[in-house]
């Protein structure tokens, strides 16, 4: 990590701060949907809790939110990119060209779910991504040909399944956490029951086959719970043999009713999630333009505030809603605080 304290694209925006200032009070931020949910918990929070406006916050996916972060330096141009990826170097080097130099990392935590059941339920202990992905897919693999899905029963295609009928309670299309759903346990289920490689065979591209990998039944099997986990674990205390999604840190606050189950043979904790091992985890991060702090009103407050103890920490609001706390938080907070800009 290096710190400059004054950069040419610090000047540049140094020159224009009246202006910028006077034309643009308000953070703006763009990029990921999946960090979308959660940078709006934490506008608002700020908004009410700060003598700033409240931070003004788009979706349009990571790549795109990349995209405009680096098209600049100025009011006209963002100020933080959300990103459920790192940067790329390609956009770090998009982002020099167009004098956005100086870019600040916040890891905010980890995207990370679990798959739980009543804790007096049917023995639902071992999952892999196959299993999911053969239970709620509209078409699978039986004998080596893609076809209707005939399963009811989730030993129906694996023996050391439960003989119970299938139900999950799966993370609604506007929850933070139905990407990494799709992502890393519905397209990677696809993929290894050769499915996706059975689509593309039969003519569909490589893009309409991916898309189709993530489609679920609509037969009522497939629940989307768009509400907080609180409706999830309702829907489980209401249907013994069902299975739900939920985020890490509400599975470890209703151990007395729920039990979890492994993934591809990993138990998830904020270890085995934070390091990567457990396989439905992946980063979450926003990137910081430094040019801009001073120059923005409320900028670094708002940085600050997104990682702060009481936001992202194991028992804040982020938590609640799915994200995994950051076992190195303290880290990251130091490193915002100081400024420190990604070495280039």
């Amino acid at each position: 990590m290096s710190f400059v304290k004054l950069t040419a694209s610090a000047m540049a925006i140094a020159a224009v701060s009246a202006t910028a200032a006077t034309a643009r009070d308000q953070v703006q931020v763009a990029g990921s949907s999946t960090v979308l949910p959660y940078a709006s918990i934490v506008a608002e929070a700020f908004g009410e809790n700060f003598d700033f406006p409240t931070p003004v916050v788009e979706s349009g996916g990571s790549s795109a939110g990349l995209k405009r972060f680096c098209q600049g330096v100025g009011e006209e141009h963002t100020d933080i990119a959300n990103a459920s990826r790192a940067i790329r170097e390609k956009e770090i080097k998009a982002c020099a060209e167009n004098g956005v130099t100086d870019i600040i990392e916040v890891r905010i935590g980890y995207d990370g779910i679990v798959f739980a059941s009543q804790i007096d339920g049917p023995a639902y202990t071992a999952f892999t991504q196959s299993d999911i992905f053969n239970a709620l897919a509209p078409k699978v693999m039986v004998d080596g040909a893609l076809v209707d899905n005939p399963y009811k029963q989730w030993a129906d295609f694996n023996p050391d399944l439960p003989a119970e009928d299938i139900l999950a309670f799966i993370p609604g299309t506007k929850h933070g956490t139905r990407e990494v759903f799709e992502e890393k346990v519905v397209a990677a289920g696809c993929e290894a029951t050769g499915a996706l490689e059975a689509m593309i065979a039969g003519g569909m591209s490589e893009d309409d086959a991916e898309d189709a990998c993530l489609a679920v039944m609509a037969d009522g099997r497939a629940v989307d719970i768009d509400g907080d986990y609180t409706e999830t674990l309702a829907s489980i205390d209401a249907n013994a043999h069902a299975i739900g999604v939920f985020g890490l840190a509400f599975y470890e606050n209703n151990t007395d009713k729920l039990k979890v189950a492994t993934m591809a043979g990993v138990a998830p904790s904020t270890e085995t999630i934070s390091t990567g091992e457990y396989p439905v985890s992946r980063p979450l991060f926003f990137y910081v333009k430094k040019a801009h702090i001073g120059v923005i009103p409320g900028l670094k407050e708002y940085a600050e505030f997104f990682i702060s103890d009481e936001i992202a920490g194991p028992d804040g609001p982020l938590a609640e809603y799915g994200l995994v706390s950051d076992p190195e938080l303290g880290a990251t907070q130091a490193a915002v605080s100081a400024e420190d800009a990604m070495m280039n």
